[in-house]
């Protein structure tokens, strides 16, 4: 663990006219680590980015990126910060290989079409270099972002939604190319609402909800601490009326499709649970292990009340 942690902020708040978006979130996020910022919409996400990528002012709080104090020595921290919006905000006129010029320009580094080249190749990109982006797909906009937030080699990328509206495989390929930045020595930190991503490629997760920071672990860690093990039973016919008492009082749990029961595993002996549904005709049993998407509801169940 590096001594200068790669992006930390102390008690970071803003306050809107009628919302705290933020409420005094301190995050440490070491050099080379792959972080993912979890939270419903609307839970800070992307204001705590915007803080820290210097394009919103705090309210509150302290930001440092690598050492470089956010409101005493912002140049410098803004040069080592690549961002990737959530929205498109390239100039459709221009080609890709133009846009990133320009990119390089905003930073101070002279033109370098080895560098700009050597990205668009990463990105799958090279053969659309001279192309006009209003014909590019959506996919290879949302490519083009990534590209723009990394032409100038920067030592902390932000990667908010970065795989929104995207393919399957591209969202594979592009989890192949964050794992190759880290690898590089580029810190990630990356915002998702595919909880599978940030369970297949982070390191550490932090959850926030309604501007508080509710929680910082290792995927593992929360699923151990907050998931559950689930015994899913699939019925061959709907249950008509209510579970028999011998499944509720076992905790099991019918589905909307009112064809699939799911209970954590009793103690001691599975033979209860399965005496008690075989009657409702079970076609298949399987067990799930903790996920990330488990852990995630439990800790924001509240917003869907």
């Amino acid at each position: 663990m590096s001594a200068i942690p790669a992006v930390e902020t102390e008690a970071l708040a803003k306050r809107y006219a009628k919302v705290e978006a933020l409420k005094g979130v301190s995050l440490r996020i070491e050099a080379g680590e792959i972080f993912a910022l979890l939270g419903p919409n609307g839970a800070g996400k992307t204001t705590w980015i915007s803080i820290v990528c210097g394009l919103v002012r705090a309210t509150g709080g302290r930001v440092s990126v690598l050492g470089h104090d956010l409101a005493t020595d912002g140049l410098a921290a803004r040069r080592m910060i690549g961002l990737v919006p959530q929205e498109i905000n390239f100039d459709p006129f221009f080609s890709p290989r133009e846009a990133l010029r320009f990119q390089m320009g905003y930073y101070g580094i002279p033109p370098n079409d080895a560098r700009i080249m050597e990205v668009l190749d990463a990105l799958e990109l090279a053969d659309k270099a001279d192309v006009n982006a209003r014909e590019l797909s959506g996919g290879m906009k949302r490519r083009l972002l990534i590209a723009k937030a990394l032409v100038h080699k920067p030592k902390v990328a932000f990667l908010d939604e970065p795989t929104a509206g995207v393919d399957v495989s591209l969202r594979r390929d592009l989890w192949t190319y964050v794992r190759k930045l880290r690898a590089g020595g580029t810190t990630i930190v990356l915002t998702t609402h595919y909880l599978e991503e940030a369970e297949a490629l982070a390191d550490r997760v932090a959850v926030i909800d309604r501007g508080e920071l509710i929680t910082v672990d290792t995927p593992h860690a929360l699923m151990q601490a907050h998931g559950k093990k689930q015994v899913r039973l699939t019925l061959g016919q709907p249950v008509a009326g209510q579970l028999p008492a011998s499944l509720t009082a076992l905790g099991a749990m019918l589905d909307d499709t009112r064809k699939v029961i799911t209970c954590a595993p009793p103690d001691g002996t599975m033979g209860r649970l399965l005496e008690a549904a075989m009657p409702l005709g079970v076609v298949d049993l399987r067990t799930e292990e903790p996920s990330l998407e488990q852990v995630f509801l439990q800790l924001t169940e509240h917003v869907k009340s």
